[in-house]
């Protein structure tokens, strides 16, 4: 029930974006006529989905709504002084509009507050800005993801037999409000399912490497009482499956994941990672996109929650396991089997019917 529920909900939100871009023509029309700048400020490289997904989708469909509209994209490389100083650069350079994914929830404030004093509107994205009311927050819904992604993992240890396991939590950067909310959901599941946390982390900056040595010290205590690990991203959960490999463990317990990245999707594939996270980065990067337009054309977007007194736009995405992920991620165009089935990957695609 619960992935169809999802299923569900990606479909409203693909549909729910196919009508913002047709009622969008006449608000390009007009971005057209006035044009504008918008700031687009992600967080860092270490997941790669910023300058693979999110950068080009975003500018894309801003380039649809408003052609005569220029988009000032910057990384801060996980440096949150970098990304203030990108604000402020920004706010100097006269944007109408500036969307933010901040490097750390609680230090952006300020430059929140800086861009709206500066009567600039601020749309913050994936991540929230919990202390600070923004203009707008576009993103999936983080709680949900770790629900979720718990959830999973739980029902497919139950179904191997395992009622009362033992669990690691390798959670995202203490730093990030939107890892806070993933944390949130996935202890939620755990406390209700009769599984025992042996041990909890919160990654910093979500750097895998971090992740891979804090697994590394848990095997050496821990080792074959874990039954599975609930990992809060692909990163993570890539640090995890090699803190196992490197322990001479062939048999990898359930790891989950969380951004359907593709080197994810191959682990996935497989059998090195139980579960990752679809939430197609063109949902949030096309909705932000229209928001960030609309505010130039002075028009104001319809929100379908409020979270931390900001109105929102969230939506719900779908886990994926070896089950599902022919469906989902081919079937569904996120990627395709030559961008995945790498030599490495053919047979076990072909297994799963992927051509």
């Amino acid at each position: 029930m619960r992935a169809q529920l999802t299923k569900v909900a990606l479909m409203g939100a693909a549909a729910s974006l196919l009508m913002g871009s047709l009622a969008g023509c006449s608000a390009a029309d007009s971005g057209a006529e006035s044009g504008g700048k918008i700031a687009f400020l992600m967080p860092d490289r270490a997941s790669t989905r910023y300058e693979e997904q999110d950068s080009p989708l975003f500018k894309k469909k801003v380039a649809e709504l408003c052609e005569n509209c220029e988009v000032l994209y910057q990384n801060a490389d996980g440096d949150a002084a970098k990304q203030q100083q990108q604000v402020e650069s920004m706010i100097a350079q006269g944007v109408d509009v500036i969307v933010i994914d901040a490097v750390d929830t609680t230090a952006a404030a300020s430059s929140v507050q800086s861009a709206q004093a500066s009567d600039i509107k601020v749309v913050t994205y994936d991540r929230p800005v919990p202390s600070v009311p923004a203009d707008f927050y576009v993103s999936f819904d983080n709680k949900e993801i770790g629900s979720l992604i718990a959830q999973s993992l739980v029902d497919h240890l139950t179904e191997q037999g395992i009622t009362d396991g033992n669990l690691l939590m390798v959670n995202g950067s203490p730093s990030d409000d939107a890892a806070m909310l993933i944390k949130e959901g996935s202890v939620e599941v755990v406390e209700d399912s009769g599984f025992t946390v042996l041990a909890s982390y919160d990654t910093p900056d979500w750097v895998p490497q971090k992740a891979q040595d804090w697994v590394s010290g848990q095997i050496s205590q821990f080792r074959d009482q874990i039954d599975g690990v609930v990992a809060a991203n692909d990163g993570t959960a890539g640090g995890t499956i090699a803190a196992f490999k490197a322990a001479g463990i062939g048999d990898v317990p359930p790891v989950t994941g969380n951004d359907a990245e593709v080197a994810a999707i191959q682990r996935v594939i497989a059998g090195d990672q139980y579960n990752t996270i679809s939430k197609p980065i063109s949902i949030v990067a096309e909705k932000a996109a229209e928001v960030a337009v609309g505010y130039i054309n002075g028009e104001e977007p319809k929100a379908d929650a409020e979270l931390f007194e900001t109105p929102s736009a969230l939506f719900v995405p779908e886990v994926v396991t070896a089950e599902n992920v022919k469906e989902v991620i081919f079937d569904g165009g996120i990627y395709t089997a030559e961008e995945v089935c790498t030599d490495e990957y053919a047979d076990a695609c072909t297994e799963l019917g992927i051509e």
